[in-house]
């Protein structure tokens, strides 16, 4: 995980439910309508076309789900579906599974995401130097970044070792209690942590 700065980073004082009705909004006119329907049968394109009238009451129980810190349990049921990745279709370890929960509980995640990453952003908890977790950047950047810092050393004369490595299945291996320890490092107050714990 990236080291964090040991400035305080409080993250309560953003409340990122309350204030989430624009970016409700936003992420309900831009959700992928091509997503599968979780257990509840209900389409995404159907939340995207009432957006005006659903925007309101979703945020409302959003935010008493942040301040009661209870998460519904409806948000929780999924159904898992098996994606094939590569290789022999016969053979069951070339399949990832992709669990399909309710849209809304997708939402309220990809608010408190929202809010998450704004915050570490604007308060540089995170290196400048990560690229993959952080909006506007991506593998290509980090890539194209290291291509420009080798031209210029290989330019001035100098040796350049490179070494990769890559993690099988990394993202599924780090334990959930390690993670939930390093969150209020970064800023995360202890509702909105208590809130974390239960949607896990």
């Amino acid at each position: 995980m990236p080291a964090v700065s040991k400035t305080d980073l409080p993250l309560a004082k953003a409340e990122p439910i309350s204030d989430g009705g624009e970016i409700l909004s936003d992420l309900l006119h831009c959700f992928d309508t091509h997503e599968f329907m979780g257990p509840d049968g209900i389409h995404p394109r159907v939340l995207r076309e009432l957006v005006e009238g659903l925007t309101k009451p979703l945020v409302t129980i959003y935010y008493q789900s942040w301040l009661t810190r209870e998460v519904s349990v409806d948000w929780k049921l999924e159904n898992v579906m098996p994606i094939y990745k590569k290789g022999c279709k016969e053979d069951p370890e070339n399949y990832r599974p992709v669990s399909l929960t309710l849209v809304p509980g997708k939402i309220i995640d990809q608010i408190f995401l929202s809010a998450s990453r704004w915050h570490v952003q604007d308060n540089q908890a995170i290196r400048p130097k990560q690229h993959r977790i952080l909006k506007g950047r991506s593998c290509l950047t980090n890539l194209i970044s290291f291509y420009d810092k080798e031209i210029h050393l290989l330019d001035d004369g100098k040796a350049v070792d490179v070494v990769y490595l890559d993690f099988s299945k990394a993202f599924d291996t780090i334990p959930h209690n390690v993670l939930l320890e390093k969150l209020p490092a970064y800023g995360l107050d202890r509702r909105s942590l208590h809130w974390v714990k239960k949607t896990g």
